[in-house]
């Protein structure tokens, strides 16, 4: 009976010492690589988001716009800009990679959908 005994000792001591052993590996190996993994998505988003920022200002001037460039005027946000055209206005939105319409974007297109734009004056006194 006493060698049974010793090999339930060995064997809890195997998986006790697999246990720890699991543990070191991910403090040491795996949760820096996860912190470093986290670190390079959010430079690549601050990338996307700069890269995104910079063809918003140039996309009128692309040999792929449909519109003449001097006609269209920067905004920024919520919308990109407004393309003036002698029958008609049109809001642009310029979108670059998988980049999808805000929430705010979408309500402004349903808007404009729905033709629910006016025109108003203001003159200060």
């Amino acid at each position: 009976m006493e060698i049974l005994a010793y090999i339930w000792v060995f064997f809890i001591g195997i998986i006790f010492g697999l246990i720890l052993g699991l543990i070191f590996i991910y403090r040491v190996a795996v949760s820096p690589l996860r912190r470093k993994v986290e670190e390079l998505t959010q430079q690549k988003q601050s990338l996307s988001t700069t890269y995104g920022k910079i063809t918003e200002q140039f996309a009128p001037f692309m040999k792929s716009y449909p519109f003449p460039p001097e006609n269209f005027r920067f905004i920024g946000s919520p919308i990109d800009g407004v393309q003036f055209e002698d029958d008609r206005i049109i809001f642009v939105e310029i979108k670059t990679n998988t980049s999808k319409l805000s929430k705010e974007q979408k309500r402004i297109r349903k808007l404009v959908q729905d033709k629910k734009v006016e025109w108003f004056e203001f003159h200060p006194r």
